[in-house]
């Protein structure tokens, strides 16, 4: 019976291993991720997953339409395009 338990339990410890060290940490950020496209809104400066940078002008369902470079030139892009949200702080 013992050996039988043996591998068993290594399986057992094997999967919350795994699941503690990748699983739970990715689905963590997915969340946040999630929630910081949830959370857009007109005048937030954005970068997108692709580099570009801008300033968003209309969100509509899952678009959103941003305003970049100085001659104001207006893109449409995916909601889920958006890679991050830039602190105020941070543009010049």
């Amino acid at each position: 019976m013992n050996q039988l338990s043996s591998p068993i339990f290594m399986t057992a410890i094997f999967i919350a291993i795994f699941y503690f060290l990748i699983i739970r940490p990715q689905k963590k950020r997915e969340k946040q991720i999630k929630d910081m496209r949830n959370s857009l809104k007109v005048g937030d400066n954005i970068s997108t997953i692709g580099g570009i940078y801008g300033k968003i002008i209309k969100i509509k369902d899952d678009m959103i339409i941003i305003e970049v470079g100085a001659d104001k030139t207006k893109l449409q892009i995916a909601r889920w395009a958006v890679g991050n949200v830039i602190k105020s702080d941070d543009v010049k």
